[in-house]
């Protein structure tokens, strides 16, 4: 399956990224970075920068239909980014219009909010969005994994970096059942 990885330009918060693309590179899948611009992401550890990593495609020329699946990491700074680009918000969106599994953690849910996808929805995320999430007519559980099926898609969320291990596992096996539906009714 190939496998989105959104991020905006700057920051992500690198190990929400690289922790679950080599789960997703070690489960056979091929993870594709997406962001809004062409060149290079700047992913961070926390307020420090860290590691930068190649941008695959962009969102505003990116297809959700080549796609399985969309992975949000988190970062304080880069939902919000993500949140301002249009393109971005629409990309994201498509993936709950065309039913297809969509996986966020930490702050990321921020850019669901934007794409209107969370109403009627129940997700975690780290702590502070839980109003945002409210105000925006989902219902904000501290899970450390939470998989969603009350509405077009799977969506699985989790609050933190310390969940990753829970969440890396979760997406995974709802991304493979997805496919497998998938597979079973084309």
């Amino acid at each position: 399956m190939r496998i989105a990885f959104l991020t905006a330009p700057e920051g992500v918060e690198q190990v929400e990224l690289t922790e679950p693309w080599q789960a997703a590179l070690d489960a056979g899948h091929e993870p594709v970075l997406v962001s809004t611009e062409p060149g290079e992401v700047q992913a961070f550890d926390h307020l420090d920068k860290a590691d930068t990593f190649p941008v695959d495609e962009t969102a505003g020329e990116a297809s959700v239909d080549s796609f399985g699946g969309l992975v949000l990491p988190g970062g304080v700074a880069n939902p919000d980014l993500l949140r301002t680009d249009r393109d971005t918000v629409a990309f994201v969106k498509g993936f709950f219009d065309n039913g297809l599994p969509v996986a966020a953690i930490c702050h990321a849910p921020w850019t669901l909010i934007e794409a209107d996808v969370v109403r009627g929805r129940e997700l975690t995320s780290w702590p502070s969005l839980r109003t945002d999430i409210g105000n925006a007519g989902g219902t904000w559980v501290d899970e450390q994994v939470k998989i969603c099926d009350h509405g077009t898609n799977l969506l699985v969320t989790s609050r933190k970096p310390d969940d990753l291990k829970a969440f890396c596992e979760t997406f995974l096996d709802v991304f493979a059942k997805a496919e497998e539906k998938t597979a079973a009714a084309g």
